[in-house]
């Protein structure tokens, strides 16, 4: 038993410790996605955007030296020369930027770029020492032959690298996607491990719990049969005490009582025969004598009676109820009401038995814990049952906690007879007692 709960301990801790390995490789994997998939995007709208500012200033550098070119004033070609060299100076700084940008890839294309402006701006340098006449003379030549043509190639190389800079960014969704794959096969690996210790312990779980149903419901059995057999040898004890109580009775009604009832006899046959002188001489210690020995013939019925009393076997129930009512009065002062239905005629002899063992073990309790008034005995035949309530006015008790040996007993009695016993009290408020016990068929 020590060894399955240690195996269950672990497997259910192993389990718990993949489901926590799980999550949390699954929350670092999501999260390097995730990082990396903005940083993919981070950079490629970063380089976009310089590539978008180098290909608009190389259109306005070819503008700007257009109007150079054509301009007769020279201050304005003089403004026209600085703004070209303000943007001279931020294609320089947006081509550093976009270097940096790509130097994990550090594609070619950035060294042609860099190299083919260098010559673009060279090619220009020239054109700032020409004359007014020359610029109008040879300027629409060499915007056509020089400048546009080298622009124009500047342009292929930005859209190249643009194109470069495409594929890096599918390159990059690429492994984004590979490592979603991959966080895939990790979730299914960690759910085959899951469910395949989720299966061994479920597996081990049921086979402990039928196991012990097993146990248990073989223990539960014994239990039954032990119960039974406690009952059957109650019940046995039970017939035998009251067989011994019914054949001491008798013995002390026939044997004893008649003995003393012969002493009652010879006295008076002994006072008759002898002379009046001596007679009167012994009157005062026959008188004793017969008075001790009246005494004793009382005392011996009351006792068979109390045993078993005769009249249960002669003359019914009822009437043995009756007289125990009475006794009970007679010696403790309680007014004892006894209210019973016609009882069938066969009932049988241990129903009997049992119902005034019951009502004498009560009134018994009621005399010596009660401190009440009165008792009301009913006895009465309702739906093929015989129902016996006793009730009493005294103190009361609480059942849960005050249940002695003669509840237990009235209560071993009723369960022979396969018969159901309820006892409701509460304290100061009297107590009530109530049996029924099914009547056989033929009753």
């Amino acid at each position: 038993m020590g060894q399955s709960r240690i195996l269950l301990l672990a497997g259910f801790g192993g389990l718990l410790g993949i489901m926590a390995l799980a999550g949390l490789d699954a929350v670092q994997i999501l999260r390097e996605i995730q990082t990396r998939n903005d940083r993919l995007q981070r950079e490629f709208v970063e380089r976009s955007r310089v590539l978008s500012q180098i290909r608009s200033a190389l259109y306005v550098s070819g503008t700007y030296v257009r109007d150079y070119l054509l301009e007769p004033n020279v201050q304005n070609a003089a403004a026209y020369r600085a703004d070209l060299d303000r943007v001279r100076r931020r294609m320089d700084e947006d081509l550093h930027h976009l270097a940096q940008l790509t130097a994990r890839q550090k594609p070619p294309l950035i060294g042609t770029l860099r190299r083919t402006l260098a010559d673009y701006w060279q090619l220009l340098d020239p054109v700032f020492r020409w004359t007014p006449e020359e610029r109008h003379q040879q300027g629409y030549i060499f915007l056509r032959d020089r400048v546009f043509p080298r622009r124009t190639a500047l342009f292929d190389i930005a859209d190249q690298i643009g194109r470069i800079d495409e594929q890096q960014l599918q390159l990059g969704n690429q492994r984004v996607a590979e490592l979603f794959q991959e966080f895939r096969n990790r979730m299914v690996v960690a759910l085959v491990v899951a469910l395949a210790t989720g299966l061994f312990l479920a597996t081990f779980s049921t086979r402990s719990i039928l196991r012990l149903e097993r146990d248990a419901r073989a223990k539960y059995v014994d239990i039954v049969a032990a119960r039974q057999e406690l009952k059957e040898l109650s019940a046995r004890m039970a017939s035998a005490q009251e067989d011994e109580r019914r054949s001491i009775s008798r013995e002390l009604h026939d044997e004893v009582g008649q003995s003393l009832s012969a002493v009652l006899l010879g006295l008076s046959n002994m006072t008759a025969a002898v002379p009046p002188p001596v007679a009167r001489q012994l009157a005062p210690y026959v008188s004793e004598i017969r008075r001790l020995t009246e005494s004793s013939i009382r005392c011996i019925r009351n006792m068979a009676l109390l045993l078993r009393p005769s009249m249960l076997d002669d003359i019914g129930l009822l009437p043995a109820l009756q007289w125990q009512a009475r006794e009970t009065a007679q010696r403790t002062g309680l007014v004892v009401h006894v209210a019973a239905a016609e009882l069938p005629e066969d009932l049988p002899e241990a129903f009997k038995t049992c119902i005034y063992r019951v009502v004498q073990e009560a009134l018994h309790n009621v005399t010596r814990h009660a401190g009440a008034k009165q008792v009301r005995i009913t006895l009465q035949v309702e739906g093929g049952r015989l129902r016996l309530v006793i009730q009493d006015d005294g103190r009361g008790f609480d059942p849960r906690v005050s249940r002695g040996l003669g509840l237990l007993g009235m209560q071993e009695r009723v369960s022979h007879l396969n018969g159901t016993f309820d006892v409701r009290s509460r304290p100061m408020k009297g107590a009530l007692l109530s049996i029924e016990l099914p009547l056989p068929e033929e009753s």
